[in-house]
Order: C-alpha cells, then structure tokens, then sequence
C-alpha cells in the first residue's frame, strides 16, 4: 500500500478532478511544505459548511431505476467521503470538483425545514412517502451539531408524513425518539447501507462514515424501536467485496433487518476516474483485478447509465452476484418487501409564521 498524501488523511478521494464545466484548472501547490516539520497539519484539508439559500428542499424523481418519487436532501456534498458515490458530479454544477471538493466543501439548506413545511401546507399536495436523502447522506457527520436533518423530522411528526431514510451512519440514533413516534403510524422505513464487514476497509472506502458494527447496532436498534430496516448492500464493487455479501446479510439479519438489497458499483462522469486513483492508492496490487471485474459487468466499460441495467449490470459476473444476492437473501429471510408506509394519517402542518392553512 502506498503512503497517503497527509492532504488526503481522512479523505476518500485522493484527486480533485477539473470541473467538465470549467475552462480553467486550479492546482495546489505544495512543494514548499515538502520538508516542512508540521507538514501534515498544514496541508490536512478541513471541512467547510457553506450556506445553501435554496428556495425549495423536495425534489421530483421520474427516474425508473428507484423506488421513490420525492426526495429532500438537507445537505449538498457529504463529507462521508465515500471514494465510489455516485452523487459526486452534482458538485460540478456547483462549480465545484466532483473530488476533494464533494467532500470537504459542503453546502447546508439551514432553512430546510421550513421550506418543508412549507412544501407540506401547499393545498395540491397529495401524501405519499419523502426519501431522506435520495443522493447525500442526511447524517453525515456535520449533522450531529448543524441538527437540519432532525428539525426536518421534527416536522414530519408533526404532520404525520411517511419518510424513507438512506444512511450509513449510526447517528441515526439520536432521533430514536422522533422516529418511533413515526413508527408508532407506520411513518417510517430505514435504509441502513452496509458496504463490508472489514473495518480496515471501511476507513479507507469510507473515511467518515461509522464502523460496520455501529451500523449493525443501529440496525439493532431500530429494529427494537418498531423501526421497520432494510439493509443495503451497496455498493457491491466486483473484486474487491462481493464475496462479503452473504455475511453481511446474515449479520443484517440477526441484527433485525427484515429486508435488503444491493446495487453493482456505478462509475459515472468524474466517479470513474477518483475510483480508479483511490485504487492506485489503497489497491495497487489488486487495481487490474477490479478494474477488470468491474468492465465484465458493464460491457467492457467503467459505467453503463442505461436505465434498466445501471443498477444491477450485465454480464456473467453480474449474474453471479445477483443469484448469490438471492439465495442469501432468501437463506436470511430478507426477501421480502418493507411494509408500505401509510398516507392515511397525513395533516398539513402549521404553515411558517404560526397560521395553519385554510383549504
């Protein structure tokens, strides 16, 4: 394994990849800081949390490959600082690098819970459940002081709104008591994604995110809330953790999941090339092996965006993982769906500003 840049200790990517909207490069340079004593602490890359004032915080999905239509994202960037996400082009629109900068430049929505409230008091809304959040984690670690995503749930209690939530991070937890009053109507379903097993691993994958056996606990934990979770194997990267799959789901399933999925690694736009360095840096002897799985999913490629198969691949290989998904799957009793979230017991809440809404 090769030695890490002390700018990249923590971090997931190991580039910071030009902007495909942006003419001009900038680069670091930090020649000067080659022999320097405190080297490592001048150069590590700290977080910044910068203001989002969007004016809407519910996004329409019309995509077939998912599950949901709506979505609310609290936060734009993560600083999980997973080497594979799929999301990490969205900061290029930001003008942004879809590397270093996705990880470490994080823009927060402060207001958004009131935008959802005030999303949920519109006359024209028609129930159905909200994703918490369809593309960055809402419980990345800057959630733990900035609260955004816990005052969204505060709202949703308070309107009786069925929310689905995708995390991989054990601060779940705190809001066990405002999830279990969502439980307590059938309000809510947690999606818990487990990658490995191999914490070793999961600190270089998944710098930022909780252990495995946290994630475990918290699934543990839910489940005893009345939390109904499902755990997700995702995402299953060929050659490097496929052949983790059945104890995951086994281990999910003592922990109390009662259902599961997965998703084939997905390589979009600038994801490609960061995966691929991350390989360089944590991989290198095994890096053709994986690349090479990888390609015998997609056709040959590094990434196949076609609805239908981006979500699972084609290929010998990708059959394999999906019936070995399946046999485990069934061995553990996760086969089956989540219980669908009721609509029945929506109200609309009070409106910002006190005033509930008249019609």
């Amino acid at each position: 394994m090769s030695r890490q840049n002390p700018a990249r200790i923590g971090r997931g990517a190991t580039i910071n990849p030009a902007n495909r909207f942006e003419a001009v490069r900038a680069e670091a340079d930090l020649e000067h800081l080659e022999h320097a004593e405190d080297a490592s602490v001048a150069t590590r890359l700290a977080t910044e949390y910068l203001p989002d004032n969007s004016q809407s915080v519910v996004t329409e999905n019309n995509s077939p490959d998912v599950s949901f239509r709506y979505s609310l994202n609290p936060y734009r960037g993560c600083s999980h600082g997973c080497s594979y996400c799929y999301a990490r082009p969205t900061h290029e629109y930001l003008g942004l690098s879809a590397g270093l900068d996705f990880e470490s430049k994080i823009l927060v929505k402060h207001d958004a819970a009131n935008l959802f409230r005030e999303f949920l008091s519109r006359p024209k809304w028609n129930p159905e459940p909200i994703v918490l959040s369809g593309v960055t984690d809402p419980y990345q670690p800057g959630e733990r002081e900035l609260r955004i995503t816990r005052a969204c749930l505060e709202v949703a209690v308070e309107a009786r709104q069925p929310i689905d939530i995708i995390t991989k991070n054990a601060l779940i937890l705190r809001d066990l008591d405002l999830l279990g009053a969502l439980a307590s109507k059938n309000l809510i379903r947690v999606g818990m994604s487990v990658t490995t097993l191999d914490q070793e691993l999961a600190r270089v994958l998944e710098p930022r995110t909780s252990a495995p056996a946290a994630r475990l606990n918290a699934i543990r934990s839910l489940s005893a809330a009345g939390v109904p979770v499902k755990v997700m194997v995702a995402p299953i990267i060929p050659g490097l953790n496929e052949s983790e799959m059945p104890a995951v789901l086994q281990a999910a399933a003592e922990a109390g999941a009662t259902s599961a999925s997965y998703v084939l690694l997905r390589l979009p736009l600038a994801v490609a090339p960061i995966f691929m360095a991350w390989l360089d840096e944590h991989r290198p002897d095994s890096r053709q092996r994986i690349e090479n799985a990888i390609r015998s999913t997609r056709g040959g490629a590094l990434n196949n965006a076609a609805f239908g198969s981006r979500m699972r691949g084609d290929g010998l290989l990708a059959e394999q993982i999906n019936q070995m998904f399946k046999t485990f799957a069934g061995r553990f009793g996760l086969s089956r769906s989540l219980p669908a979230l009721s609509c029945e017991h929506f109200q609309p809440p009070t409106a910002p500003g006190g005033q509930r809404t008249l019609f």
